[in-house]
């Protein structure tokens, strides 16, 4: 018996694994190699290669192709027609199937709708992507980041609000909503 939900529209390849609570919504495509964590949502329309491993309590909403090689940490959230791509140069008359390149979004990270982010990178713990960017480059731990090409605007909190900057005190600055202390050092934020 199953132990996640799918609905009657989608198609789950044989082969597939998908963890406990995971819910599958209309028109979704998995195809058999996936890995999928428990409690993901993944919204309609929503392609995930047989290379893509996703975390536990991901939400990827609607529009969104996750296409081989791409990892996504526990936490992620994928906004709405995001864009993942897996080849740096392609070209319809040119095989490249042998050069994908890995993309690893972190743990709790945010991508913003419309983002995109080009193959090879790794997006850092709890960074936020923002609406219609684009990321070329790797992207640290908590950082906002917002533009074509996408720039550092500033940092987030793990409760996804932004850390107001400069900090007060010694280079501190405690959440309101959860008591997490988090420290500038040098160009990293980190929790203290």
């Amino acid at each position: 018996m199953e132990k996640y939900s799918v609905h009657p529209t989608a198609i789950v390849d044989e082969g597939a694994h998908i963890g406990e609570g995971s819910r599958i919504w209309h028109w979704v495509h998995v195809c058999g190699g996936a890995k999928i964590g428990k409690a993901v949502s993944l919204g309609q329309n929503v392609f995930v290669g047989n290379k893509v491993v996703i975390g536990d309590h991901c939400k990827i909403q609607n529009n969104v192709s996750v296409y081989d090689n791409v990892v996504l940490e526990d936490g992620v959230f994928c906004g709405p027609s995001m864009v993942f791509t897996n080849v740096y140069n392609p070209r319809s008359l040119i095989e490249r199937k042998s050069e994908y390149r890995d993309t690893l979004v972190k743990k709790g990270a945010t991508l913003g709708a419309n983002c995109t982010v080009v193959c090879g990178v790794t997006i850092g713990e709890y960074a936020f992507v923002g609406a219609g960017a684009v990321v070329n480059k790797d992207v640290k731990p908590y950082a906002l980041m917002a533009g074509v090409p996408a720039r550092h605007m500033g940092w987030m909190s793990e409760h996804g609000e932004r850390i107001p900057l400069p900090l007060a005190g010694q280079g501190q600055h405690t959440c309101p909503h959860t008591g997490q202390t988090y420290v500038l050092d040098g160009a990293s934020l980190k929790r203290a």
